[in-house]
């Protein structure tokens, strides 16, 4: 054989090799670069139709108490079990605990941890 037709039958090799590949290539990149556009539509949409009900995306931050959410509701008497015909402990037990929940209420609002009359020693 002559070198011209080794020369030729060499680069048709090569090309039979190379061009698949680089088509395989180029369809991979044109099929990851319509997935990226569909899924971009997809977001647009779903913000599109967000912004028409008036929600918006809920971002991270920290919790704020207000002074009116930390106050305690004023519950009835009848709720605590109080009546006329209660023994004396019992009507001691609610005040006990209404001294209670003031002193945690008082320790919230300075947002120290409540400890009680408990010694930490």
């Amino acid at each position: 054989m002559s070198k011209q037709t080794t020369f030729m039958l060499a680069c048709a090799v090569v090309l039979s090799a190379l061009v698949p590949g680089v088509a395989g290539y180029l369809s991979g990149r044109l099929e990851a670069i319509e997935t990226a556009e569909r899924n971009l539509r997809a977001l647009e949409a779903r913000l599109d139709v967000r912004e028409a009900r008036g929600v918006r995306p809920a971002l991270a931050a920290p919790c704020q108490r207000t002074q009116e959410e930390s106050q305690l509701q004023e519950t009835p008497a009848t709720a605590l079990g109080e009546n006329r015909s209660e023994s004396t402990s019992q009507r001691r037990w609610a005040r006990d605990v209404s001294a209670w929940l003031e002193e945690v209420e008082q320790a919230d609002r300075d947002q120290t941890p409540y400890l009680g009359d408990h010694d930490p020693s």
